[in-house]
């Protein structure tokens, strides 16, 4: 298994890092954000892409709830 390389400077001042990803909703896309805790994007990435029926079920319920922020859905990871 291959390791993650490790934060960067610039990644380590910037915190916690967010991902941007999209879900169909009809015929149009919704834009949704998800708040990792990971300190590199490529980890966030990965978090993503590993738990991705759960996150995409989340936006889902969150787009059925009408829980939107400045027309984005965003998500926290907890």
């Amino acid at each position: 298994m291959r390791k993650l390389p490790k934060p960067t400077e610039q990644e380590i001042s910037e915190g916690p890092q967010t991902v941007s990803f999209q879900i169909a909703n009809g015929n149009a896309r919704q834009g949704c954000i998800l708040q990792t805790k990971f300190p590199t994007k490529l980890q966030a990435q990965k978090y993503l892409l590993t738990n991705w029926l759960t996150i995409e079920k989340m936006a889902r319920d969150a787009l059925a709830a009408g829980t939107l922020e400045g027309g984005k859905i965003k998500l926290a990871l907890i």
